[in-house]
C-alpha cells in the first residue's frame, strides 16, 4: 500500500487538537493518532452488540464508539485502554461517566462484567490477542457474554474459535466483507493466568543487556535491524537525548551510558511498563513517560539529540499524520545545533517531510531499513 494514500499535511498543533463529532447515541472526542473511530470492526460492532446485565468491560476502547454504544444502552462501563492519545478521547468524551482506565487488560478483576466487548487488536500478534482473550474470559460471569469483532484476513476464525474453547458456545452475529461480528456466553470456568514477561538478551557496542517485555510490543523477542542500523550512525557524544516513540526501550537502553540523561516518549503503556522494567534490569536509570508523541514533555523542554523511528501505522492502517506529528515534535524539541536521528522503513518518503522543519538532511545509511540525520 502506498503511505502517501492516507496522508495530509498535519501541524503539531493540528495533531494535538480533539475534535467533536456526533455518533449514534451522542457525541465523542477523536483525534489524529487515536484509533477506533474510522475502523469498520468498531463500526460493525458498535451497531450489533445489544447489552446483557448491567456492568459492561470494553478491553480495546480506542476512542470510545463501542464504548459509547454500551453506555448509551444504560450499562455501566469500564473503558481499558492502553494507547494515550485515546485515552486522551475516552476522558474528555465521558468524563466521570464511564470507568476510563490506563492498564492492561489482562488486570481486571475476575467475573466482574456481565458484558465484554472487544475488537481484536490483532496488528499488535497473537500472543496479545490470546492474552486479550483470556483476560475477557477471566471478566465475565458465568453467563456472560463476550462480543468480538475483526477481519477474516487477519485471523478472526482462529481467535472465535479459540473464545469458543474458553467460553463455550458462540456464533457469528454478522459478516460485512472482511469484517466478523460474534457473540459467545460463557459456559465453563476461564484457565488460569500464565506468565505474561519474557526477556531477551543481546550484545550491543561489546556489553550485555537484558531486555524485558510483555505481549504485543514491537518487536518483541528480538533486536530489530532499524534499531541496529539507528545505533551504529550515533555518535558517541550525545548529551541530553530524548527517544521519541520508544516502544520497550531498545534503541535507548544502550545510550544509557552515553548520554547526560535519557527521557523516553511512548503513546503504548504496555511499552512504557516494559521499558520501565528493562532499566530496571540493567540497573540504569531514566525519565520514562506514557505521552503522545511530545505531550509528556514540559514547556520549552529541549535536547541535544532526539532519535525516533515513528509509527506509521495506527490500528493497523497506514497513516503518516502520526509521523508528521513526530517531526514537527522533533524540530520543536532540537536544542540549537541538536541533531534529529530518524531510523524508517526505505518506502516511506520523510525526506520532503524533514526538509519542511530542518535546515539540512542527510540520509547516512540504507539497507533494508535508512538512517536520516536532520539539523
Amino acid at each position: 500500500m502506498n503511505p502517501l494514500v492516507n496522508y495530509r499535511f498535519v501541524t503539531l498543533s493540528q495533531y494535538h487538537t480533539l475534535q467533536p463529532v456526533l455518533v449514534p447515541g451522542g457525541s465523542l472526542f477523536i483525534k489524529a493518532g487515536a484509533r477506533g473511530f474510522a475502523e469498520p470492526q468498531y463500526q460493525l460492532l458498535a451497531h450489533k452488540l445489544e447489552p446483557h446485565g448491567s456492568q459492561a468491560l470494553d478491553l480495546n476502547p480506542g476512542v470510545g464508539l463501542v464504548t459509547q454504544a454500551l453506555h448509551s444502552a444504560g450499562m455501566k462501563v469500564a473503558a481499558i485502554e492502553t494507547s494515550r492519545a485515546a485515552l486522551r478521547c475516552l476522558e474528555r468524551s465521558f468524563g466521570p461517566e464511564v470507568e476510563v482506565r490506563r492498564g492492561f487488560p489482562w488486570e481486571r478483576a475476575p467475573e466482574s462484567a456481565d458484558l465484554v466487548a472487544l475488537v481484536l487488536p490483532a496488528n499488535r500478534g497473537t500472543r496479545y490477542v490470546e492474552m486479550t482473550l483470556l483476560a475477557a474470559a477471566r471478566a465475565l460471569r458465568t453467563g456472560g457474554r463476550l462480543w468480538i469483532s475483526g477481519s477474516k484476513d487477519k485471523g478472526f476464525e482462529h481467535y472465535f474459535k479459540l473464545a469458543q474453547k474458553m467460553l463455550g458456545f458462540g456464533f457469528l452475529v454478522e459478516r460485512q466483507g472482511p469484517v466478523r461480528v460474534a457473540v459467545l456466553e460463557k459456559e465453563r470456568s476461564a484457565p488460569s493466568l500464565p506468565q505474561v514477561w519474557e526477556d531477551f538478551e543481546a550484545e550491543i557496542f561489546g556489553k550485555a543487556y537484558r531486555f524485558r517485555y510483555l505481549p504485543g510490543v514491537f518487536s518483541a523477542g528480538h533486536l530489530d535491524a532499524g534499531t541496529q542500523m539507528l545505533l551504529e550512525q550515533l555518535p558517541i557524544e550525545l548529551g541530553n537525548v530524548l527517544d521519541l516513540g520508544a516502544g520497550y526501550g531498545a534503541s535507548s537502553l544502550p545510550l544509557a551510558d552515553r548520554a547526560t540523561h535519557l527521557t523516553l516518549l511512548e503513546d503504548d503503556w504496555v511499552s512504557v511498563q516494559s521499558a520501565r522494567a528493562g532499566f530496571q534490569a540493567n540497573g540504569l536509570s531514566a525519565t520514562i513517560q506514557h505521552s503522545d508523541v511530545d505531550e509528556g514533555l514540559q514547556d520549552g523542554q529541549k535536547f541535544a539529540t532526539i532519535i525516533s523511528n515513528p509509527p506509521f501505522h495506527v490500528g493497523g492502517l497506514v497513516v503518516l499524520e502520526t509521523a508528521r506529528a513526530f517531526l514537527a515534535a522533533a524540530a520543536a524539541r532540537l536544542e540549537r545545533g541538536g541533531r534529529f536521528y530518524l531510523v524508517a522503513n526505505r518506502f516511506l518518503p520523510y525526506e520532503p517531510l524533514l526538509a519542511e522543519g530542518f535546515a539540512e538532511v542527510h540520509t547516512l545509511a540504507v539497507a533494508s531499513y535508512k538512517v536520516i540525520l536532520a539539523q
